[in-house]
């Protein structure tokens, strides 16, 4: 179990170091004892949901809050659910374990209330990742920032995560996406690392793949209303080029895959992991999958198909899969498949030597 914390000695280790070669190159990613993905926002909460020996739920006593109209003036509240997407990140290496925040979910409150409903202390974090530049999952660094106040605190991001964009469908007013503001992070102390290429975090254990190569003939992106500004216009933005995910090896087990959107497409993504790493074998894919909505939706068959092909151990699916793909991933991955949600723990430890 995760339960002995890193020093505030050990942020440096957190610090991202550069992943030897282009993105296409091998890299030594370190096996690590155990990861443990706490899910801290996702579009759904499910109290009723149970859980096994790799994943924990927080129930219906999860959040007690002041209640007057109830007998002794409390009554469980439960996770916030948003349409957004957070996970705490803690990897073990024998019993140093070291706390990463990957992305921060839509509003400014609901990723603190949310720990603090776990009983999770953000003030250990070693580091920040964000996903991608999208305000679903950018907007809680604002409660971050408020929770820790003014503290140094690395954040790992993609040099385009500051693109400005919008939604433009042909007949509607065009509707602009909060951008984010480098400005406004340096300032409530975050340390921004911006980066293309992969990074080695937390010595060497944890990676972030920085651009996905697109390999596959079926993940093309989002759709032409999606579209980014280039200085003089507006243009088609496809790709989400700053979309990156983040990887662990869990020893004896395999790759851990761990993606906020996934605009990259999963497939791609994991296909990127396993090229960068040399690790062929697929232990977990967590978080959004972009597969939801009619855009998306002639996706899912070709992706549940290469997905299965993989045989992961574990499925996850959150935030933007849309319930299609969840129906046919849990067909296709009976065994693997789990469903997700606020609140939900994943613990993955190694296999036998």
């Amino acid at each position: 179990m995760c339960e002995t914390t890193a020093g505030p000695g050990d942020v440096t280790a957190s610090l991202p170091k550069p992943a030897p070669g282009e993105a296409v190159d091998p890299i030594r990613l370190e096996p690590v004892d155990e990861v443990e993905i706490v899910t801290l926002v996702d579009n759904v909460f499910d109290a009723l949901l149970t859980g096994d020996e790799r994943t924990l739920r927080p129930g219906r006593g999860a959040g007690m809050v002041a209640a007057p109209q109830f007998e002794g003036g409390r009554t469980p509240a439960g996770m916030i659910a948003e349409h957004g997407f957070s996970a705490l990140v803690r990897v073990r290496r024998g019993d140093r374990v070291t706390a990463l925040l990957f992305d921060t979910g839509l509003s400014p409150g609901a990723m603190v209330t949310n720990a603090g409903r776990l009983g999770i202390a953000l003030d250990d974090l070693h580091g920040v990742v964000l996903s991608h530049g999208h305000f679903d999952h950018a907007g809680g660094l604002a409660g971050l920032a408020g929770a820790r106040g003014v503290r140094s605190l690395p954040m790992v991001v993609h040099p385009e995560v500051w693109t400005r964009r919008r939604i433009a469908v042909p007949g509607s007013p065009a509707d602009e996406l909060p951008t984010l503001s480098k400005r406004a992070l340096n300032g409530e102390g975050f340390e921004v690392v911006e980066r293309r290429v992969p990074s080695l975090l937390v010595d060497g254990s944890v990676l972030i793949t920085g651009e996905v190569d697109r390999t596959t003939g079926f993940e093309r992106g989002m759709p032409p209303p999606h579209q980014a500004w280039t200085g003089t216009g507006w243009v088609h933005d496809p790709t989400v080029i700053d979309d990156q995910a983040l990887v662990v090896h869990v020893r004896g087990r395999g790759l851990v895959v761990l993606t906020g959107c996934g605009h990259a497409g999963a497939v791609n993504i994991v296909r990127h992991a396993r090229r960068l790493t040399g690790v062929e074998r697929l232990h977990a894919l967590v978080g959004g999958l972009h597969l939801g909505g009619p855009a998306f939706e002639p996706v899912i068959a070709p992706t549940v198909a290469a997905l299965t092909e993989l045989a992961p151990d574990l499925v996850v699916p959150g935030h933007c899969t849309g319930w299609r793909a969840q129906h046919a991933l849990a067909a296709a991955l009976p065994s693997a498949w789990v469903p997700g949600g606020s609140g939900t723990t994943h613990r993955l430890t190694a296999g036998a030597a």
